[in-house]
């Protein structure tokens, strides 16, 4: 495949919004805190700089960009990490370091053939200055 085709396809308006929801520092602390399991809106408004209606709209983001899970415990709402969510935007990310190790090896294997030129030239340059064949 082609650096092109692999590379600079559109990005679908799912993984858009994921990335835009992703673009924010409060959110990302926010998934950081759901990475040990489900918590409550008020234990994370407890444990960020910002207050409850501002972590409430956080989570409205997230979850409407499909990277939280909302549910009802009784009368807290809960939230979690949507797996599916993020696996979205690691294949997405994953595209780029696929072309990044392709390009990685080509140069590698190029710059492998440029070091064994030159090793070639000077073993030639130095027979050709002694005398020997």
């Amino acid at each position: 495949m082609t650096y092109g085709s692999r590379i600079l396809t559109t990005v679908t308006a799912s993984v858009d919004a994921k990335l835009d929801a992703l673009g924010d520092p409060t959110r990302r602390a926010i998934l950081e805190k759901l990475t040990g399991g489900p918590i409550a809106v008020g234990v994370l408004a407890d444990q960020l700089p910002v207050s409850r209606p501002a972590v409430s709209q956080h989570l409205r983001v997230l979850k409407n960009a499909d990277l939280v899970i909302e549910s009802v415990a009784g009368t807290r709402r809960l939230y979690r990490i949507n797996h599916s969510g993020l696996q979205a935007v690691r294949d997405y990310l994953d595209r780029f370091w696929e072309t990044a190790l392709d390009n990685f090896a080509i140069l590698a294997a190029a710059e492998a053939e440029a070091d064994h030129r030159k090793s070639s030239s000077a073993r030639k340059a130095d027979k050709g200055r002694t005398g020997k064949k």
